[in-house]
């Protein structure tokens, strides 16, 4: 029987006299994406920050396995626009090697943007970047906190693919944090909806048809299903089974 790389009992938190948590218990497992939503305000900020160690709770436990090894993806990262830095020494100040920093970027995509000033990176480069640089340490759960911000619908599902595949590729455990319902839905093996306690929790098509989340989100999401033969580039534009561009073709989505 699997044992989960991370444990949460009973998890309460307030800040002053506002509760922002409330008994929350959640397993988070290896191998297995695990996508946390709710509306603005539902605490799911407070929830990352104690899962990563940074923020103790008022009461109940998290208990972490043995092996386990963070790696973390911030919402958004500000840089100095004028701070000379390529997109490989980026992930260097993870404390890495110069080789296992090619070897992540080459992972997600962008190995050939190793010398790039990383402030010439687009909003899915950057993304893949630091996704590449949440990995470079090869840990055994990954935290992404809005992996596809700034990143159009293509993009958006080609990251959601790779995420999957790096889980399987890594072993490893995903706990993603995201508004976007519409795509992540079917990006993900388990879904939690949390505003403040845990509202429900299941497949995401459990999770769709249930009262507490049609209360919060309505019925108008609908679980998102990308059916083609073709690639997408980091860019978002269609290839073709060989990888080249596909010129005035579009991308048809059911």
């Amino acid at each position: 029987m699997k044992k989960p790389l991370i444990q949460l009992e009973q998890i309460s938190k307030s800040f002053g006299s506002r509760p922002v948590l409330e008994n929350i218990s959640m397993q988070l497992m290896r191998g297995e994406i695990t996508t946390l939503i709710g509306p603005n305000g539902a605490g799911k900020s407070t929830l990352v920050r104690i899962i990563l160690g940074l923020l103790k709770p008022d009461s109940g436990s998290v208990q972490p396995s043995a092996d386990l090894k963070i790696g973390y993806m911030p919402q958004k990262i500000n840089i100095d626009p004028t701070l000379p830095i390529s997109t490989c020494r980026f992930l260097q100040l993870a404390n890495t090697s110069h080789s296992a920093c090619h070897a992540a970027l080459e992972k997600v995509g962008i190995g050939h943007l190793a010398k790039a000033p990383v402030q010439t990176l687009s909003g899915g480069e950057m993304q893949r970047a630091l996704l590449a640089r949440a990995i470079v340490r090869k840990p055994n759960f990954l935290v992404l906190d809005e992996p596809v911000q700034g990143v159009d619908v293509a993009g958006q599902n080609a990251l959601y693919t790779m995420i999957a595949e790096l889980s399987k590729s890594l072993d490893c455990g995903v706990l993603m944090v995201s508004h976007d319902l519409h795509l992540v839905m079917s990006a993900t093996d388990h879904v939690i909806c949390l505003n403040q306690h845990i509202c429900c929790q299941g497949s995401p098509e459990q999770v769709t048809q249930d009262q507490a989340y049609i209360d919060i989100f309505g019925q108008t999401t609908a679980i998102y299903a990308h059916h083609h033969d073709h690639q997408h580039s980091i860019h978002g534009e269609v290839l073709d089974k060989q990888g080249k561009h596909q010129h005035g073709e579009g991308c048809s989505h059911d």
